[in-house]
């Protein structure tokens, strides 16, 4: 449900919906080999490669004199390069938790050996940013406009004058494997090793699971799945219309709840989301509910609300995580997929 259309509702506000919707170590390595004369034996494999091109999905064909190596990135988006052997040197957005650990979206990524310019939203340190002497700023996009992720608008301005050329990844009313092949040809471009025995295997473990995922979904039609992200005073039930995710599982045959077309855009939901506060919870009935396993989300075992301990999926135990980010690299798509197939496998019908 993340969505940039300040003309339904602010970013921020999505954000907190949930639903729809490293320190340091970079920045003393970043470089000037071209100016300080640096060694052959010091130079990147990525600076001797010559110039570069990548035309992305704003439809912008970026373009410099050689392949990025100072690569600064939304956090989801490094991890996805990450899985590719791409590296960042710079990161923003949901890195760490507070105790210091790996956010979710961080994936695989060491996020101590990368320097992180904000970790929440409206963060953005220029100074920093600047010092990393990017040559590409990489993000996704939840809208139509070319909005990319995590950058701060009051702040846009000053992040384009470091002059590094910014790539957008569109996650917007798309099916999951549209962007997923996307991330492939931008990491192929940056240098990454798309060809090798792990991301064949992590590819058709993907297929697999999608497979699975339709079997289950055609031989239990009447399991009914719930979407949902919960805060200290709303749950949101998300549609599936503009998620990623949630567009390709109903295409595989899943049986999503799917609120009103009026109820989305209600109370600031933009099309993404219903809000319902926590006496209405129970408005739709459900056999499986998928919870917002992100930061910014109340985790399922600590809601205290009576309403939700009484629903019937969660008296069954049939909740189950959902990333509404999705990391888009295969291996980290394929257990999202498997984890709803086997929620659907072994649910009762409780609705």
């Amino acid at each position: 449900m993340p969505n940039a259309r300040a003309s339904h509702l602010t970013r921020r506000g999505i954000l907190a919906a949930g639903g729809a919707l490293g320190l340091g170590a970079a920045l003393a390595a970043c470089g000037d080999d071209e100016k300080d004369g640096g060694s052959a034996g010091k130079e990147t494999a990525a600076a001797k490669s010559g110039p570069w091109t990548f035309k992305d999905d704003r439809g912008q064909s970026v373009k410099a004199d050689k392949v990025p190596a100072n690569i600064v990135a939304f956090i989801g988006v490094a991890a996805a390069l990450h899985d590719y052997g791409v590296e960042a040197k710079g990161v923003f957005g949901p890195t760490t938790t507070k105790d210091g650990k790996p956010d979710v979206q961080a994936g695989d990524l060491d996020v101590t050996k990368v320097t992180n310019l904000g970790n929440e939203w409206g963060q953005f340190n220029i100074e920093k940013y600047a010092a990393l002497a990017p040559d590409a700023l990489i993000s996704t996009m939840f809208d139509d406009t070319g909005t990319l992720w995590y950058i701060p608008e009051e702040s846009k301005k000053k992040i384009e004058a470091v002059g590094a050329p910014s790539v957008g990844i569109s996650v917007y009313d798309r099916q999951l494997t549209q962007p997923l092949q996307r991330m492939v040809e931008l990491a192929k471009s940056l240098g990454g090793d798309v060809t090798s025995a792990k991301f064949t295997q992590a590819k058709k473990r993907f297929e697999d699971a999608a497979a699975r995922l339709r079997a289950a979904s055609k031989a239990k039609p009447d399991i009914k799945v719930l979407v949902g992200s919960a805060s200290q005073d709303i749950f949101y039930v998300s549609g599936t219309n503009l998620s990623i995710d949630l567009e390709y599982f109903k295409s595989l045959g899943v049986n999503f709840v799917e609120p009103p077309e009026s109820a989305k855009q209600a109370n600031g939901g933009g099309g993404w989301y219903e809000s319902l506060s926590w006496e209405n919870v129970d408005k739709y009935p459900a056999d499986i509910i998928m919870m917002d396993n992100r930061t910014q989300a109340i985790q399922p075992a600590d809601i205290t609300e009576g309403t939700w301990k009484k629903l019937p999926a969660v008296k069954a135990g049939q909740v189950i995580a959902r990333n509404p980010e999705p990391i888009l690299s295969y291996d980290k798509c394929a257990p999202l997929l498997e984890s709803l197939a086997e929620a659907i496998e072994k649910a009762k019908k409780v609705s």
